[in-house]
């Protein structure tokens, strides 16, 4: 006896379909690609849209494709029978993660905030390899706002360095002046750099650091305590002794090297006389007897510190 031959209505098919798990976003029945994701969940989107918006797909479509199939199998039969009715499913391996991110950003859909670099960097990476201007563009764009910009510029400039962005490089380069990039926490991130883009990060830092020890050491800046021969300015007879001096600057320079923005030497708001370096320096008076006139003018030698500071190299160079 011949084994009867089980067609599968729409109903069967509209069963299987429901069964199966898509994202509720991308889950129109008219598109033409299911996309699977790592942990299963499907994507429906239109080839057409895929193709517009990323190379890889648009060159992945291009090339010749078999025909559809559709697994059927009942007691008597099972087997391929090839039809459009159903797109074949696409494994990307990518997370859900990423996908629910990156395919919004291809069709123009709105997306959450970002909420660190982690997720940034999972991103940016599915959206560099499937090639996609568009939602590189846009994260571009997110990564200038303050959360990126002050919270891991040393991070921000590693990927402005990979994808050619100058001005975010410039931006995060200046950022970077809070951080000592020779304390090992920053070894990591350093090491994804080339030597190319290495090089100008480090001697923006190296430039300032030595430039700002050239200002403090220049007479002219600093007569009173850079002067071979300074004497004090109120009985005109005693040699200043700098050695105060000399101090106060040994200790702004070791704060400089270890933060180059110059920020925490507290010459803006007169934080510097809680150092006992900057203390003793303001303090230092004339040994002659009767005399006792301050060796330094302490607000005239601060606003001139601050003008070493705006005078230096604030990014690097193109």
């Amino acid at each position: 006896m011949t084994a009867p031959h089980y067609a599968i209505d729409s109903a069967v098919t509209r069963g299987v379909r429901a069964s199966r798990n898509f994202h509720p976003e991308f889950s129109l029945p008219d598109a033409d690609v299911i996309l699977r994701s790592t942990e299963g969940t499907l994507y429906r989107i239109h080839s057409y849209t895929l193709c517009t918006t990323s190379g890889f797909f648009n060159t992945m479509f291009s090339l010749p494709q078999p025909p559809r199939c559709k697994e059927i199998q009942d007691q008597n039969r099972s087997g391929p029978v090839c039809g459009n009715d159903e797109p074949e499913e696409i494994p990307i391996y990518e997370s859900d993660f990423v996908l629910e991110r990156l395919l919004p950003l291809l069709c123009s859909i709105p997306i959450p905030s970002w909420e660190s670099f982690d997720d940034v960097d999972r991103v940016l990476t599915a959206a560099e390899k499937w090639d996609t201007p568009g939602p590189i563009a846009s994260i571009r764009a997110a990564l200038t706002c303050p959360q990126f910009l002050a919270s891991d510029p040393l991070r921000l400039y590693v990927l402005a360095k990979h994808f050619e962005w100058k001005e975010e490089a410039k931006l995060a380069a200046t950022q970077t002046l809070i951080l000592d990039l020779n304390d090992p926490i920053h070894a990591p991130t350093l090491e994804r750099l080339s030597s190319r883009d290495l090089l100008p990060l480090l001697n923006l830092h190296r430039k300032r650091r030595d430039m700002f020890k050239k200002l403090l050491d220049s007479p002219e800046r600093f007569a009173a305590g850079n002067s071979f021969s300074y004497h004090c300015t109120r009985c005109g007879v005693t040699q200043l002794d700098n050695y105060t001096w000399r101090e106060f600057k040994n200790a702004m320079f070791a704060e400089f090297d270890r933060r180059p923005l110059g920020d925490t030497l507290g010459v803006n708001v007169g934080l510097s006389a809680d150092w006992p370096e900057a203390k003793a320096c303001w303090e230092a008076k004339c040994t002659k007897t009767g005399c006792e006139g301050l060796n330094y003018d302490r607000v005239a030698t601060l606003r001139q510190i601050r003008n070493c500071i705006d005078v230096l190299p604030s990014t690097i160079e193109d």
